[in-house]
């Protein structure tokens, strides 16, 4: 009988965002999860990366023996603290280090995002891979797989065996990346495959609104739909084992962040190389395609007061709890008010205190309050509300895919409190937009409504798919905007687009494995 192969999984995934005042702690990571060594089978049943390794591997053919280290997820947020981040890095190291006492390991995959920052340490996942080799050796494969909003770094090319992202925006393939990564690590492992990697990159920042990796690739407004084309297609070469196209995540104010591609070939460094800097060209010949329309508020309710029905989408992507910020934003709130609107609108918005002042005041109980920017105040100033309570409710709901599919969303204690004409979602904790379902569990149908306020760049597209008469991505202050020109970076070195338009003789980074 052979001898099952033993394969270690451990995950820490985050998306960070720099420009936020506050600090993410373990408390933010518990609303998620945290499921140390044997709990991570709990997501067996989920749309997750781990649940596609977990498939895999139990339907590869050879008897294989996983070896549970950590699955923790947290929804975006501002930078973590030392204390979080060496917490979760002792859950995923100290079990490896475990199992390489009892018999070592064969191999390791690791899903994480890619652009997660902790105090002290600006490359976590760079970080978390170079502890990982210097735990298993230099022979045992280490595959990652990341968001495709990734900020790779030459610390990951250089200590992994192989590296690959998400190839959809929205993300709706996280259990398909987990079976790709089994694909590369079992090769690698019996010898079949010899893995080398390049990944070049170009200085462009952009929002995720244009971002969009599925529809019309001849569409101005699809660039990323162009590149995963050509992804795909460069795959069907013979000795390319993986190709994957990083639209980085732009709100980490870090050095030498840019959007390219990674190419793995088997055995052939030269062809990597090569195929990756070609794409990064591709990707900035494109780079205008990137930055999408956006219009003011004023003008966005003007043109939907023109579309017969509802609902309009607002789209006020500055406020994307999915990007890192706090969901606590009101300016939507504050100009639809102050521009007089009366058609039924709903939105959304992180205020824990508010949360406690609806529910102390019950149901049918009218509420005085300021709201808004409780939690992040640099983007904006509390909004004096006077509302009716509709509904109280716990906040929990399952996903209905992507990233968090089957596992639980809970955005605490919540309320939906009726201002004029605006039904607003009061929300205790931030939680992640993958389609409706905040709307949804808070008994709202967006139906009803003229307008609905959407803080997502791009989910939204599905979510509201069939339903939505038109939607506009608008102009408003906070940490993810759709555009990254106003936003104040000091330490992403220029020239970079959008800031600059051209740059003259540019040539693409190249990362190669060391």
């Amino acid at each position: 009988m052979k001898t099952p192969l033993r394969i270690a999984i451990g995950s820490i995934f985050q998306e960070t965002n720099t420009f936020l005042a506050a600090r993410t702690t373990l408390d933010l990571w518990r609303n998620t999860f945290i499921y140390e060594r044997g709990d991570m089978f709990k997501l067996r049943d989920s749309d997750s990366e781990i649940a596609g390794i977990l498939a895999a591997l139990a339907q590869c053919g050879q008897p294989v023996q996983v070896v549970p280290l950590l699955a923790a997820r947290c929804v975006s947020g501002p930078i973590n603290s030392a204390e979080c981040y060496d917490t979760l890095k002792s859950l995923l190291l100290t079990p490896l280090r475990e199992a390489m006492r009892d018999g070592g390991v064969d191999g390791i995959i690791l899903p994480m995002h890619g652009s997660m920052v902790a105090e002290g340490v600006e490359d976590v996942e760079g970080d978390l891979i170079m502890a990982v080799r210097h735990i298993v050796g230099p022979t045992v494969p280490i595959v990652a797989t990341f968001d495709l909003h990734a900020h790779f770094t030459q610390t990951m090319v250089s200590h992994a065996t192989a590296l690959l992202a998400f190839e959809h925006y929205p993300h709706d393939d996280c259990y398909q990346t987990g079976e790709k990564a089994v694909k590369l690590l079992l090769p690698a492992i019996a010898g079949h495959t010899r893995p080398n990697m390049a990944f070049a990159k170009v200085p462009i920042l952009c929002g995720g609104g244009n971002g969009r990796t599925s529809g019309d690739w001849h569409a101005k407004n699809c660039p990323m739909a162009y590149l995963t084309a050509a992804a795909r297609e460069l795959e069907k070469q013979t000795g390319v084992l993986s190709v994957s196209i990083l639209h980085v995540h732009p709100y980490n104010d870090l050095p030498e962040m840019g959007c390219g591609a990674l190419v793995i070939t088997d055995n052939d460094p030269d062809l990597a190389a090569r195929e990756a800097t070609r794409l990064a060209n591709e990707i900035w010949a494109r780079r205008t395609e990137f930055e999408p329309r956006l219009y003011a508020v004023a003008d966005a309710v003007q043109r939907g007061r023109g579309i017969s029905g509802g609902p309009i989408l607002l789209v006020d992507t500055a406020d994307c709890v999915g990007g890192g910020s706090a969901g606590d934003s009101v300016s939507l709130l504050r100009t639809l008010t102050e521009l007089g609107v009366t058609e039924p609108t709903m939105l959304m918005v992180v205020d824990p205190a508010a949360a406690q002042a609806c529910a102390k005041a019950g149901i049918g109980g009218t509420v005085n309050t300021t709201l808004g920017y409780t939690v992040d105040a640099q983007w904006g100033a509390p909004l004096q509300v006077s509302g009716v309570v509709r509904h109280l409710f716990d906040g929990e709901f399952t996903y209905s895919g992507g990233i968090y599919g089957g596992t639980r969303g809970q955005m605490g204690l919540s309320a939906v409190l009726q201002i004029g004409p605006f039904q607003v979602l009061i929300m205790s904790r931030p939680t992640y937009d993958w389609a409706d379902e905040q709307y949804r569990c808070a008994g709202m149908d967006v139906r009803q409504a003229k307008f609905v306020g959407v803080k997502n760049p791009m989910n939204y597209n599905m979510a509201y798919a069939g339903v939505a008469k038109a939607s506009f991505i608008v102009d408003t202050p906070g940490p993810t905007p759709a555009t990254t020109r106003h936003l104040p970076y000091q330490r992403m070195q220029r020239p970079f687009f959008p800031l600059d338009e051209s740059i003259p003789n540019l040539q693409p980074t190249v990362y190669v494995q060391s």
